[in-house]
């Protein structure tokens, strides 16, 4: 092993030489290559020390004033990016990533490095630590590094500081600790267009996660910032922040500067307050032309002995993303007045108030270096669009080779440069961690994400048209179309007793009432959008739904003739077998001929949710009270080999995905036949062959859930204050880390499509 790592040395050394050879013999290509790599704009202070930080006084209550010049270069940027608005956004993608020198950087990073969660926001961020000093001396002179990162996920910034600190030699031996915020993923209020829903590293990392006494995670909450200020407090300081937080602007790219204004100004307050003396910041930022972008650098500049704007080689060149790098803060002390002031007014709409500073306050000399920034950027954008404008109409097989030779260069560059090293899985932090187990599932798992389709034109127009005419232009559109065949979730079966719950370890969290389910760990986002879509536009009782004719549901008769057969199988003996039903007795008791050794019990089923909640689907409280006590009652009824028929309206919420984990806990299989015979929608679970033991666990857990369920809604009814305002419910009370592994999420995830199939469909067809 030894002797054959050397050899891959030597050749690699040679490959090196060779190379480099190639490169310096072509002058062009070498000047091009070494601009790739230095787009970064550095202000410099006048020695004066005008630049200083405003009066509080002055803060906050001017109203904002546009800069002439840099809107001038708006409307510029502007007008150029409009001519992409015809543009196929995939077939235009695939032409830019074929066009982008550092298009492959990913793979050859991937491949030379073996970097966790290996994406573009990786390459980026690993070549800031390379191109600035961004971890305090005194911070690695004493072994010990803390950081803090703020709209974090997936988690790509962790893993590649991860990385550098474990490959470089003057970091290998530092001890550090972090933590993150990000919007929660599995937070069904969340909506798929802010929420990244990739959560490969949050699954595994939950500990080290922020989410806010909310669970939302929602970092633009004034008490979200302080309990993240105390959730870090065990650090002895907070040597870095960095800031990655952005929205879905695609539909109105020629505002994104605006429309995450108030993101930025609370990451920067945000990374004030957290960052001790001599920290760094790394901020995302897009163009800075607004006001609120003038006076955010400018405080900056205030607070920090170096302030960078950073295009790194690996940010695609035609877009506006730029990273501020501020070094060393030197202002925790000067700042405290001006800063308890940005607290008093943080929250999602601390920009839309007035200017952060007047105009007249802010110093000529920094104006001056900051229309320079901008100019610099706004070329070095325009100039990248024009020429994929130009190429897209054609391009030579000339140009193609001299452009692939280009990328092959950036990348081979991009590892000699930032000394790109292989790191062994075994280092990963997922592979560090306290739940090792979920990585596979959570990597697994389809995302969700909203894909952009068509040019911008054409998504324009698609948001005219009804959710009926943009569900049969959708993708989903012919499965949604065809017609039940009565077979919905056979063969999908959760195989028990499960005895790897920890439920020692379990808990419950509560926080504020969900105002609607917008996004779930398991299901597919895009069918949930058309599905709330629809019942915006649709005034539904789902009680009163007519079933479609064409489609065939399960049978009362089959489902049971199949439970009975299943127990007398299992149980292997004559004994008579209870089946509790939770149900009406019209639906199933005409079939108690078929049932053999089966004896029915029938109980009232956990009721729909009300007609105007649809929007929460399972998530409605009281369903999911009601639901819980039926699982609760099964428990301490059912004996050993009993079965149990549950019907459920869905299972999109962490409560009622937990339920179901408590059956697969407690029986030796459960499946779902879809609808239930008593309903058109919904699902019934089937559950055969309960084992007590198993339920003896389950029971003080549920009866906890159960009374703090209670305890809710008795405050809820009798109209007591809560202590931080607003009506609240139980959110989840299994961990994730338990409900993200087994086969629980794939059969959740069958499932909930099959329901939400279901109902469209029926929309469709009224």
């Amino acid at each position: 092993m030894n002797s054959g790592s050397s050899t891959k040395r030597k050749v690699s050394k040679q490959q090196q030489q060779s190379f480099n050879k190639m490169v310096t013999s072509d002058p062009e290509t070498l000047a091009e290559i070494q601009s790739l790599f230095s787009k970064v704009k550095t202000y410099v202070k006048p020695s004066s020390g005008e630049w200083s930080i405003p009066d509080p006084n002055a803060a906050l209550r001017h109203s904002a004033e546009e800069h002439c010049r840099l809107q001038a270069l708006k409307v510029s940027l502007n007008g150029v990016k409009n001519q992409l608005s015809d543009k196929n956004i995939q077939v235009w993608h695939q032409h830019t990533n074929s066009t982008n020198r550092a298009g492959k950087v990913i793979a050859a990073v991937r491949s030379a490095a073996n970097a966790e969660i290996c994406t573009q926001a990786w390459c980026k961020f690993y070549e800031i630590l390379g191109s600035f000093n961004l971890l305090p001396e005194e911070a690695l002179q004493n072994g010990e590094l803390n950081t803090v990162h703020l709209c974090e996920a997936p988690g790509a910034f962790i893993t590649a500081l991860n990385h550098y600190m474990k490959t470089s030699d003057f970091t290998r031996y530092c001890d550090w600790s972090w933590a993150a915020n990000t919007l929660n993923p599995y937070h069904e209020a969340n909506g798929g267009g802010t929420t990244i829903a990739d959560d490969r590293l949050i699954a595994n990392t939950l500990p080290w996660w922020f989410f806010g006494s909310d669970n939302t995670g929602n970092i633009m909450m004034q008490k979200h910032l302080l309990d993240l200020q105390a959730f870090v407090s065990n650090m002895r300081r907070v040597d870095l922040v960095t800031a990655d937080g952005s929205f879905d602007c695609q539909e109105n790219p020629d505002e994104q500067e605006a429309l995450v204004a108030s993101l930025h100004y609370c990451e920067v307050t945000a990374a004030l307050l957290l960052l001790s003396p001599g920290g760094s910041f790394v901020l995302k930022m897009f163009t800075l032309y607004e006001h609120t972008s003038v006076c955010l650098l400018y405080l900056l500049n205030c607070c920090f002995q170096s302030v960078n704007v950073f295009k790194p080689a690996t940010s695609k060149a035609g877009n506006s993303e730029v990273y501020v790098v501020c070094l060393n803060y030197d202002a925790k002390e000067a700042v405290r007045p001006l800063l308890s002031k940005l607290i008093r007014n943080y929250g999602p709409h601390l920009a839309d108030r007035e200017a952060l500073f007047p105009n007249s306050i802010l110093p000529e000399t920094f104006l001056k270096q900051h229309e320079e920034v901008c100019l610099y950027f706004h070329t070095l954008q325009v100039e990248t669009i024009t020429e994929n404008l130009r190429l897209f109409e054609e391009m030579s097989t000339e140009q193609r080779q001299q452009l692939d030779h280009i990328r092959d260069c950036v990348a081979h560059e991009y590892l000699q440069r930032f000394q790109v090293s292989f790191l062994p899985r075994s280092r990963w932090i997922s592979r560090n961690t306290v739940s090792p187990a979920c990585c596979s599932v959570s990597a697994g798992r389809p995302l969700g994400q909203k894909k952009q389709t068509g040019s911008f034109n054409e998504r324009r127009e698609l948001q005219t048209l009804s959710w009926r005419e943009r569900i049969e232009k959708g993708c989903h559109a012919s499965w949604i179309q065809r017609h039940c065949t009565g077979d919905g979730g056979t063969g999908c079966v959760l195989d028990g007793p499960l005895s790897s719950c920890h439920v020692d370890s379990w808990y419950v969290i509560v926080g504020a009432a969900l105002p609607a389910v917008r996004n779930s760990p398991f299901c597919e986002g895009g069918l949930l959008n058309h599905l709330n879509e629809a019942l915006m536009d649709t005034d539904v009782d789902w009680t009163c739904v007519s079933p479609c004719d064409s489609c065939q549901v399960a049978c009362a008769a089959s489902i049971l003739s199949e439970v009975a057969g299943l127990c007398a199988f299992n149980v292997g003996n004559k004994k008579k077998k209870q089946c509790l039903v939770f149900g009406g007795h019209s639906a199933w008791g005409a079939c108690e001929s078929q049932i053999g050794d089966l004896v029915l019990t029938f109980s009232a089923e956990p009721s729909f949710p009300p007609g105007g909640c649809m929007s929460l689907h399972d998530g409605e409280p009281l369903y999911q009270q009601q639901l819980v006590a039926c699982v609760l009652f099964s428990l301490q009824t059912l004996s050993s080999g009993d079965a149990l028929l549950l019907p459920v309206f869905s299972a999109l919420t962490r409560v009622t995905a937990a339920v179901v984990l408590c059956l697969h806990t407690c029986f030796h299989s459960v499946s779902f036949r879809c609808p239930p015979p008593s309903a058109v929608v919904g699902m019934l679970l089937v559950c055969i062959d309960f084992c007590p033991e198993a339920a003896a666990r389950m029971l003080p857990v549920l009866t906890d859930v159960q009374s703090c369920m209670n305890q809710l809604k008795e405050e809820q009814d009798t109209g007591k204050k809560q202590p931080c305002g607003g009506d609240r419910q139980v959110l989840q009370f299994v961990p994730m880390e338990e409900l993200l592994s087994g086969g629980l999420t794939e059969f959740l995830w069958t499932m909930n499509s099959e329901i939400i199939q279901r109902k469209l469909h029926l929309l469709m067809q009224s």
